[in-house]
């Protein structure tokens, strides 16, 4: 299958396998998972995101985690991604994305942990995104471990590759 095929795939999976119920529990599953980790545990500069109604559920996992961790979170400025520290306030940004309104983060290096969403993810840990290329700009300027989060049916055989495509370090369902 083509990216976009794999996309437009799992987007009718999700809709039509799985209920609010089921989608929930996974998540609660996969961010446990993530929150057990022990880069996890140990990081206190994290980049997470704030996740769209398609992918595992971030938001009680950023709103458990930023008053003892700097949570760092995306912004979509013009093409490329921009980081902001999440001090508990957001607004409604690009893409319906909640985009917190803290203070600019430039300090790549000194993150600890990212965590990344993607459309689907397979085991060599190639990550499908939504087709931007957002992340695969981004991820490049980070020297941290990358973790992919995503629900077990994002979990596929492949992903057609190109140079361009950045693989995180491990993945979490």
């Amino acid at each position: 299958m083509t990216k976009q095929e794999i996309r437009d795939h799992l987007r009718q999976v999700r809709r039509t396998a799985y209920d609010a119920a089921s989608l929930d529990a996974m998540s609660q599953e996969a961010t446990g998972r993530l929150e057990r980790h022990p880069l996890f545990r140990q990081s206190r500069r994290l980049l997470l995101f704030h996740s769209l109604p398609d992918e595992v559920n971030t938001h009680e996992l950023i709103n458990r985690h930023w008053r003892e961790k700097t949570i760092l979170l995306p912004v979509v400025t013009g093409d490329d991604i921009t980081l902001r520290v999440f001090d508990g306030r957001c607004e409604e940004g690009k893409f319906g994305i909640c985009e917190p309104v803290g203070a600019v983060f430039t300090d790549y290096r000194s993150i600890d942990l990212a965590v990344i969403p993607g459309v689907a993810f397979d085991g060599d840990r190639n990550r499908l995104g939504r087709g931007k290329g957002y992340y695969d700009r981004f991820l490049p300027l980070l020297r941290c471990h990358t973790i992919g989060l995503c629900y077990p049916f994002q979990l596929i055989e492949h992903i057609p590759t190109e140079p361009h495509d950045i693989k995180v370090n491990e993945v979490i369902s």
